[in-house]
């Protein structure tokens, strides 16, 4: 590893600076007169333009006009820049993103584009950077201007969508930083499981209306996207949730059809020990008995310190599996995933144009979304699931979980499995579909995929609390409306709990002599329903308690290493003593009286909704205004998630991630649907905007959606052209 520094004389924002020349501008102005943004009364854009470009362009504008600090920070994450802005703690993590993701592969991958694609990617650029023109008051971070290849290193919306097999940044830091630091995952109390997102869909014979019903209900942290619609005369026209700085949209409907994405844990990457030996000074691989040389690439990474801009130069090691990333067991570890590509992105954005189930299907069949399951519903009264996209054929001989033989061919995948060999489900007789993160062998009841069906490699992920509870509100559900399907699936019983406290009353009857103080808040647990709300006592008990006991939880693996939440909880109480079990709950009453003077605090007094400055990173004060909020993190089952925990000087707890755009839509001759934004559209504190859908969010009320243009044209509250 080499190490360079540079002192800068001048702010990179003055070196950076681009020039733009008049045709630029002229281009941008033609595009801007193209496009109409109507701002409905909750800030929402609906993006009017000529043809598709000129909608992503207005789009991409509009995007910057609520938050284009997101906008930037998304960009500079995916070009391997964050330590540029953060310093060296994010070096590692750039490292990891750069061996992944190549801007020269993302270059030529534009220089190749088809036209109509290529279009598209102008019209982003060129959105942003109009953008930009027209407010010279905004200062970026380190991307002052756009270039029209950057969505070609993030092909997909999902918030998590590197796989590279399980690797860490850890594994990375020790093996190119030449560091030792200790792997072992630890748990703490703030262990939150808070990646994942719901997916519902309703057949006909499941609705009130005899029309397809789908739930949008993707748990992310708060904010990282806005609700849109996008529309264009050449057939766009596309309402929901955009991730920030992309041109698609991510998870939403049209007037034929919607999709719901879950992250999936279908195996898309895989790590290949490799036998690494130096011969002749240089690093050879044993492959099929014949030794190859590693190859050898320099990567620089620049970091931002308090003398100016440093700079890391890397020596990265690759084999025809992949980058190496890691050693265990003294063997070098190479990973094989596909985490861009430019048919990726292309189906991202044709998948929204899809006008039905065979026309879905069709998109699918380009196999390129490597992170994601995906619910759908049309207005023919179809209803979909499928179980990841993009899955390698491989050889079942070999446990695809664990680093595999990387000196044989036969551990090479062997072509991609086609649609109707993935888990799927079309129209099952049971008449719904939920995904909440978890089996597929679930996703209709006793419709349902069968797991003897399908290579482990396609499904390892497990059942969760919020699965359990979401096959049990839908396989008796009938008649539904969207008020309906928004009501049920805001049900907060914790399912968790339902194994946890069980084993809490038999551990305290059996040792109630001991744990004299324990007595009512036992009782009130005892008498508790496990449903989650604003006012409950035993609430905060059970969660408080539940935290302390997380990291043994999460430990409780067996000798399973794919022991699901489930799984895990069982173990956790069929093993835990009484002292397990009670102590922690003791701790919990004599920290709560040490915060508020009493135990007795309801959930809705310490788990409170705040946003006080729309800062990538919140600040959270005890002492300023926030709202009670009754549901708890998916972690403990609860379906319409909301993560909390103290942050530093508080002592109550504050939302961070969970339900964030929520969308409920009928699929009829005329679209019908609602939704819900976390807090609101704008990232400005200014903004009358900011957080006025929070209360509605904090209860669960949602407003109508406005996907015809006569109903945005009597809810109008901005009409413009970009730059006006």
């Amino acid at each position: 590893m080499k190490y360079i520094w540079i002192v800068l004389l001048l702010p990179l924002q003055v070196l950076a600076q681009p020039a733009n020349n008049s045709n630029d501008v002229l281009r941008w102005q033609n595009s801007a007169n193209n496009v109409t943004i109507i701002r409905d009364n909750w800030g929402i854009p609906h993006v009017y333009g000529k043809t598709d470009a000129d909608a992503v362009f207005g789009l991409l504008y509009a995007q910057c006009e609520d938050n284009f600090e997101r906008v930037e920070m998304n960009y500079i994450e995916k070009l391997g820049r964050m330590a540029e802005v953060k310093g060296e703690t994010a070096l590692y993590d750039d490292l990891l993103i750069r061996l992944q993701l190549d801007s020269t592969d993302a270059q030529k991958d534009y220089s190749v584009a088809p036209q109509w694609l290529k279009t598209l990617l102008n019209a982003y650029a060129d959105g942003i950077n109009f953008y930009l023109y027209k407010h010279p008051e905004v200062k970026p971070k380190l991307l002052f201007q756009f270039k029209p290849w950057y969505p070609l290193l993030w092909t997909d919306g999902s918030i998590g969508a590197i796989d590279i097999g399980g690797i860490t940044t850890t594994e990375i830091k020790n093996f190119y930083g030449k560091t030792n630091l200790p792997i072992a995952k630890i748990y703490t109390e703030n262990n939150q499981l808070t990646s994942g997102s719901n997916g519902f869909a309703f057949a006909p014979s499941r609705t009130a209306s005899g029309n397809a019903i789908l739930y949008i209900n993707p748990h992310v942290t708060f904010y990282f996207r806005p609700e849109v619609q996008v529309v264009s005369n050449e057939g766009l026209n596309a309402y929901g949730a955009v991730t920030w700085g992309q041109f698609f949209v991510y998870q939403g409907f049209n007037e034929h059809c919607g999709w719901m994405h879950t992250s999936s844990y279908a195996d898309v990457a895989d790590l290949y020990a490799e036998n690494i030996i130096q011969k002749k000074g240089k690093y050879v691989y044993e492959y099929d008995k014949k030794w190859q040389p590693v190859g050898e690439k320099m990567i620089t990474l620049l970091y931002k310190t308090a003398n100016g801009i440093a700079s890391k130069a890397f020596t990265t090691y690759y084999t025809h599996h992949g980058p190496v990333m890691a050693q265990r067991n003294g063997k070098w570890l190479s990973v094989k995933a596909m985490n861009r590509s430019m048919n990726s992105l292309i189906q991202s954005w044709q998948r929204t144009k899809a006008d039905g189930l065979e026309s879905y299907k069709k998109i699918m069949e380009l196999y390129a979304n490597t992170s994601n399951n995906t619910v759908f519903a049309d207005d023919k009264g179809n209803i979909a699931y499928w179980h990841g996209n993009f899955i390698p054929r491989r050889d079942t001989a070999y446990n695809w979980a664990l680093p595999v033989d990387g000196t044989t061919s036969a551990t090479e995948w062997k072509g991609l499995h086609t649609l109707d060999e993935m888990i799927h489900v079309y129209n099952p007789a049971s008449g719904w579909i939920e995904n909440c993160n978890s089996t597929p062998f679930t996703v209709s009841g006793a419709s349902s995929p069968l797991k003897q069906n399908y290579p482990h490699y396609m499904a390892p992920d497990g059942q969760n609390f919020r699965g359990v509870l979401a096959v049990r509100l839908w396989e008796n559900a009938t008649k539904l409306t969207i008020d309906q399907v928004i009501h049920t699936a805001y049900n907060t019983h914790l399912s968790a709990f339902d194994i946890l406290i069980p084993a809490l009353l038999k551990a305290y009857d059996a040792e109630k002599d001991r744990y004299t103080q324990l007595q009512l808040p036992v009782e009130i647990l005892r008498s508790w329903n496990r449903d989650a709300t604003a006012t409950s006592v035993a609430t905060t008990l059970a969660i408080e308690w539940g935290q302390k006991l997380l990291p043994a939880i999460m430990r409780s693996n067996g000798d399973d290493d794919e022991a699901d939440q489930i799984q895990k909880t069982e173990r956790f109480v069929q093993h835990a003593n009484s002292a397990t079990l009670l102590q922690p709950l003791e701790q919990v009453i004599q920290q709560l009286n040490k915060n508020f003077g009493t135990w007795q605090v309801a959930w809705g007094d310490i788990n409170r909704y705040q946003r006080l400055t729309g800062n990538m990173n919140e600040t959270f004060d005890d002492s300023k205004p926030s709202l009670p909020v009754g549901f708890a993190a998916s972690t403990w089952g609860c379906i319409p998630s909301f993560v909390s925990r103290t942050f530093n000087g508080t002592k109550k707890r504050y939302g961070y991630n969970g339900n964030s755009f929520i969308c409920a839509v009928e699929f009829g001759k005329k679209i019908k649907a609602k939704s819900l934004l976390t807090g609101g559209e704008s990232g400005h504190l200014i903004s009358s905007h900011f957080a006025d859908q929070a209360a509605m969010y904090t209860d669960g009320i949602f407003k109508y959606v406005l996907f015809y243009k006569e109903d945005v044209m009597q809810h109008t509250e901005k009409n413009y052209h970009p730059g006006e």
